[in-house]
């Protein structure tokens, strides 16, 4: 069974961010008891949640609703932004590199500093200096203001000279070829997954609700990728990166189940929480960062 915690961010990312990022703690219960998780389990994870600063909460008569704060509407933006762009950008030639020596009474700091960089796509050049390809300036300056650590940093936008090419830092900075494993896996046990939903789907064989824990499960492992894949430009990615395929099917899969598990998550939201909140351009089947 998946982490509890884990869980209610991707409900929260995939759905409850498109109605006004607010919902009945009684409701969230109900959703996550369709994954095996009881009430217990996740009155603990919405209170871990409150003091990482994810979530707030306020009362409406005798019900509590729960809501992302700022901090977690720009993480849930971003990391959707992540999941449903589905192939690489193109490369403005450049690297940003962010280079730290950060004392030792501040470890705390800097353990928390270096998740912080593998989730935006920062590889591990060499220790105490970070590498990415990809236009990361602003998320730097709020690593760097979030954190105080103005006087431990320094951060540069530079051209490679060489002597190896670009693709040799690459290599260096992040393990590929395990990344493409997971890829691979991911194709493996989703792709026979596909079919066999879309063939019950066919027969009228699938619940609404089935359908619900089948996509929030689907979005919840393709989501592990932003903790492991940099989103590499394609002028850096090897010629064969299953990452490409691994998106495409996602993307099939995803709106195979959209309608009905959308469907499931409305039967639910709308007993004890505000449906005008809904945002009026939200289509459950077709997400705006997903492929025409």
């Amino acid at each position: 069974m998946s982490n509890t915690q884990s869980m209610i961010f991707t409900i929260y990312g995939d759905y409850i961010r498109h109605y006004g990022n607010k919902i009945w703690i009684g409701s969230l219960i109900r959703l996550l008891k369709e994954f095996g998780h009881n009430e217990q389990s996740v009155r603990v994870a919405v209170s871990r949640m409150m003091k990482q600063g994810w979530l707030e909460s306020e009362k409406e008569g005798n019900k509590s609703y729960y809501f992302l704060t700022t901090r977690g509407e720009a993480r849930m933006e971003e990391a959707a932004i992540r999941i449903f762009k589905l192939m690489p950008n193109d490369w403005d030639g450049k690297w940003r590199m962010l280079m730290y020596t950060i004392p030792e009474e501040k470890r705390q700091v800097r353990d928390e500093l270096r998740k912080e960089l593998l989730w935006s796509g920062f590889g591990s050049f060499s220790s105490g200096c970070w590498i990415s390809p990809n236009n990361l300036e602003k998320e730097v300056e709020f690593l760097i203001e979030k954190y105080g650590i103005q006087n431990y940093v320094d951060f540069f936008v530079a051209d490679y000279k060489g002597p190896q090419a670009n693709r040799a830092l690459v290599e260096k900075s992040w393990p590929l070829q395990e990344i493409e494993g997971k890829y691979q896996d991911f194709i493996s046990t989703y792709s026979k997954q596909y079919i066999i939903h879309q063939s019950m789907m066919n027969d009228g064989r699938m619940s609404d609700a089935e359908c619900f824990v089948e996509r929030t499960n689907l979005v919840h492992e393709y989501r592990k990728f932003l903790f492991t894949d940099p989103g590499l430009p394609k002028e850096l990615l090897p010629e064969i990166w299953s990452g490409n395929h691994a998106a495409l099917l996602f993307e099939q899969y995803y709106k195979l189940l959209a309608q009905p598990a959308n469907h499931f998550f409305e039967e639910v939201f709308q007993e004890d929480n505000d449906m005008r909140r809904k945002d009026k351009a939200y289509d459950a089947d077709d997400h705006p960062l997903l492929m025409d």
